[in-house]
Order: C-alpha cells, then structure tokens, then sequence
C-alpha cells in the first residue's frame, strides 16, 4: 500500500530529525554545562582572591587602630571560603573565642576595619561617615583619620565627628552650630 509506505517514509523522515535533535540538544547541554562549571571556578578563585587580599588589609587595619591587636578572616570550621567566613581577633598574644569577649570600642574598631578592608579592595572615589567614632576614645579617632589620611589617597571623605581627634587630620573643617533656630556652617 503505497499510503502506508508514505506514512513510514514520513514518520522515518521525522525520527531521523527528532534524532539530529537530540543530539544537538545534548552538544549544547554538554557546552552549558562546561560554561557552568567554568564560571564557577571563575567565581571560585575571584573569591579566594578577593578574601586574601581583604582578610590581608583587614588585619593591617586591625593592627594601625588597635596596637597590639591583629585580626583575620577565616573560613568557617570545616567549611571552605565560599560557605561563609569568620572574623578572628588577637589581642596582644591571645585569640579571642568570640567578638563578645571583645568591648564595645573593641568592636566598633573591629568592625570599621572590615568596612575599610572592603573599601580598600574596590576604592570609591567619596565615602561619607557618620560618627563612626561615637564609642571610641581620642586616641582611636585621631587613628581613624590617620588610616583614612594614609590608606585612601585617591577618595575623598565627608566624615562627620564631634570629636578633636578626627579633625586634626582634615584637610577642611566645617562646624555648624544651631543658632536662631538656624544650623549655620562656618570653615575653619
């Protein structure tokens, strides 16, 4: 029956297409699949790079704001660097087992640090802070404005302090004071 044999012809015609296909389909996933791994492996090592350099200059900070002190950015406990990091701290020659263990000026410091670290790896050309020097003493703020002074040439900060220590190391100062229900600004 020459019907039938048309109909064979016809359905061979669209398996040996269905086939063709496939195998396209399967050249391609195999490709998505190389490209997935290999961005990965990208993500990886940008990663790595990344936590070396940062974990680097987060205990360089560390040691300009807190003499005697030192910390880093460890991987979590049996875990790698891309399930999750741990900040840990050394005071004179003693790790600490927790940020709790630490005072709040301790803290903050430590905290301002990682902040800068990240800074440091990918500078903006301005930062604005806000009394990030609230909970420290003298000593810590005129350290603050030292490293923003020595470590970040190429920006430009806005940092807002009611503290002597940061201004000493301003280029300009700006005070402004509250007068007739006005706030007026006056360089110094």
């Amino acid at each position: 029956n020459t019907n039938i044999m048309t109909m064979i012809e016809n359905v061979e015609k669209k398996e040996g297409a269905l086939k063709t296909m496939i195998r396209t389909i399967e050249r391609d996933k195999e490709k998505i699949q190389d490209t997935i791994f290999k961005l990965n492996e990208y993500k990886k090592e940008t990663l790595i790079n990344t936590w070396k350099k940062v974990t680097a200059d987060f205990g360089g900070i560390v040691s300009d704001l807190l003499p005697n002190a030192f910390a880093k950015l460890v991987p979590c406990e049996g875990k790698e660097v891309t399930e999750g990091l741990e900040v840990k701290v050394k005071l004179g020659n003693i790790w600490k087992e927790s940020l709790v263990e630490l005072s709040g000026g301790q803290r903050s410091l430590i905290a301002l640090s990682l902040i800068m670290a990240l800074l440091q790896f990918r500078p903006a050309p301005m930062y604005i802070l806000d009394e990030v020097d609230a909970a420290l003493d003298l000593s810590h703020t005129q350290n603050i404005g030292h490293l923003i002074k020595t470590r970040f040439k190429g920006s430009q900060f806005i940092v807002v302090s009611l503290k002597e220590g940061m201004f000493s190391n301003a280029n300009r100062v700006f005070r402004t004071r509250f007068q007739d229900g006005t706030s007026v600004v006056s360089i110094i």
